[in-house]
């Protein structure tokens, strides 16, 4: 959600650097871009649209400067025009701002600032910032002191980034929104995310809530509230810029679809000892939860219900809560681990939920696939799920490499009769998920049912989760109506709905009591003559009863619920492929949500 990128010390290319890192954070999300460079004076360029919107209006531009901030925005406040674009400025035109994050006080100080006679040319909160920062310099404060003053009258989250005429560096600010320092040999960098300026350096610091920076031509300096500078830790990023690419696939869904079993290996390497039946787990100690709370958003939360699935199976109590509401109206916490499940590590609502956990003395641990995020930083423990980078908004391999780092924590603080088959299935996994890769009939299925009014999914227990998952990825990139079930409600009310136009795709793995009553409900849809998809390990019987079948390899129930999610994101990624949707970058959303 929303971009940032600056650069100071690469000369004339500036400009071409910050387009370029602005085009690697189009998977965040957004509807316009922007760009400012600053020299003597400050020039500004953006437009509503995407990223060759703003080539074509820099074609025979002036821009120029060795300094430089670029924006792209997801719109909150107001609706994507040019006006709402970012950058933004003050009325001299000498400051031009870049903001991520929500201003909660911005119309109180903007009806002030309009009194005082400033003027408005956006309906955002962001533009109340450079009119700040021009009182401030106006009453003699260096830009370091204006950010400060600035940050000291906001209410909200920001992360903040400007450029000031006739100063060759860039000032930012930083408050429950990411932002990084990315140091090259030559040239610092500032982004929201990695990506942005991954190209041109490895090394890393990671700015903290509360924390001010200038980068300059001499290099780059933090400072905290009290004006005290800060020593920061450089890390170092472990993948190849290469890792960002499509890589001759038509879409980075479908490329990051096929790179699960990598994603899965990455994410169980060194932490099984198979022999012993164990898991090992750096960092988490003799970590053992008497009970568990789960927080998280979106997909993330249907990874969440299936942690919580395995801890209540091990005997520990264990309840999944949807963050923004667990922020808002904390259950009792007791003795329970927190623990927040975020691919980004930069949710704000799953941010929040762990800050209330631990303002109430929880101990909490983020599950989360970005080393140095403000989760992995601010919880006691963090578990990497190591799935590498993700560029297309819908969740794939990270979800896949939740749930097998979800299996690692459980199996390694608990004890349970079926370690063993657990850890050897989990050693499979990869391999299975690659022989489903290779073969399966997920493009027919999606042939078949392309112009159906909405899709059902359904399952019990593990499959559940997936049900929902499958749903989720339908809706978002497909744009069709779809909606997941527990498969023993669908009689309650849903089966209203079911008609000859609505798909049911029902995950049935094993033979068991749940798969027993998942046939008995596949039935109820039939009758009703609704179409239905079974996904099975055919140890049910469910294909007797089904008009077509996605087969997944017989395993373990714990290993059943990733490869029968693998055939669900297929059959959606290639029902939009035939839709003609935007399937990377669908409308209205973003890859990581920083605002509440």
């Amino acid at each position: 959600m929303c971009g940032i990128i600056g650069c100071v010390g690469r000369g004339e290319d500036t400009l071409d650097v910050l387009v370029h890192g602005l085009a690697k954070l189009e998977y965040r999300g957004y509807d316009s871009a922007g760009v400012a460079l600053a020299n003597g004076g400050v020039s500004v360029c953006k437009r509503a649209g995407e990223i060759d919107d703003l080539r074509d209006e820099l074609e025979g531009n002036t821009l120029s400067g060795k300094v430089g901030i670029g924006h792209t925005r997801w719109s909150t406040h107001g609706p994507p025009t040019d006006e709402n674009a970012h950058p933004h400025q003050d009325c001299t035109g000498d400051v031009a701002v870049v903001h991520n994050g929500i201003i909660e006080n911005y119309q109180e100080i903007r009806d002030e600032l309009a009194a005082e006679g400033h003027e408005f040319k956006s309906d955002t909160d962001t533009e109340v910032v450079p009119h700040l920062i021009e009182n401030a310099l106006a009453d003699g404060d260096s830009p370091e002191e204006a950010i400060r003053y600035v940050v000291e009258r906001l209410d909200g989250s920001y992360a903040i980034a400007a450029v000031v005429a006739g100063h060759e560096a860039v000032f930012v600010a930083r408050n429950d929104s990411p932002l990084v320092l990315g140091l090259g040999e030559d040239a610092t960098y500032l982004a929201s995310d990695v990506p942005a300026f991954r190209d041109h350096t490895d090394r890393v610091v990671y700015l903290d809530d509360g924390e001010f920076a200038r980068l300059d031509a001499d290099g780059w300096e933090v400072r905290n509230t009290a004006g005290e500078r800060v020593e920061k830790t450089v890390d170092t990023v472990t993948w190849d810029a290469e890792e960002t690419g499509k890589s001759g696939y038509d879409h980075f869904m479908l490329k990051e679809i096929h790179e699960q079993p990598r994603a899965l290996r990455q994410c169980l390497r060194g932490r099984v000892d198979e022999m012993a039946g164990t898991v090992d787990i750096e960092d988490l100690g003799d970590l053992s939860p008497q009970r568990v709370q789960f927080v998280a958003c979106g997909t993330s939360y249907h990874a969440a219900m299936y942690g919580a699935q395995l801890f209540q199976r091990a005997g520990v109590p264990a309840e999944t809560y949807l963050a923004s509401e667990y922020a808002t109206s904390p259950p009792p916490i007791g003795d329970a681990l927190v623990v927040g499940v975020t691919q980004s590590g930069e949710t704000a609502d799953t941010l929040s939920a762990l800050r209330e956990a631990r303002a109430r003395g929880a101990r909490t641990l983020a599950v989360t696939n970005t080393v140095g995020s403000t989760a992995a930083r601010e919880c006691d423990h963090a578990l990497y799920i190591r799935a590498g980078p993700e560029i297309g908004v819908a969740a794939s391999k990270t979800f896949a490499s939740q749930l097998g780092a979800l299996n690692l924590l459980a199996l390694g603080t608990t004890r349970t009769d079926d370690a063993r088959d657990a850890i050897a299935a989990l050693r499979d996994l990869p391999g299975q998920v690659q022989a489903l890769l290779d073969e399966n009939d997920a493009r027919s299925v999606a042939e078949a049912y392309q112009d159906a009014g909405a899709y059902f999914f359904i399952g019990r227990g593990l499959q559940y989760p997936v049900a929902l998952e499958g749903a989720l990825k339908m809706k978002e990139i497909t744009y069709k109506h779809a909606e997941g079930f527990a498969a023993g409600e669908l009689k309650h009310g849903p089966l209203a709905l079911v008609t000859q136009d609505t798909p049911v795709f029902a995950v049935v793995l094993g033979d068991g009591e749940r798969a027993r009553k998942t046939v008995g409900n596949v039935k109820e849809v039939e009758a009703r003559d609704a179409p239905v998809v079974a996904v099975t390990d055919g140890q049910s019987d469910v294909e007797r009863y089904a008009d077509r079948v996605l087969e997944v390899p017989e395993t373990h129930p714990r290993a059943g619920a990733v490869l029968a999610n693998v055939q669900l994101q297929l059959v959606s990624y290639y029902t939009a492929k035939l839709l003609d949707r935007s399937i990377d970058k669908p409308r209205n959303l973003a890859k990581s949500v920083t605002v509440e």
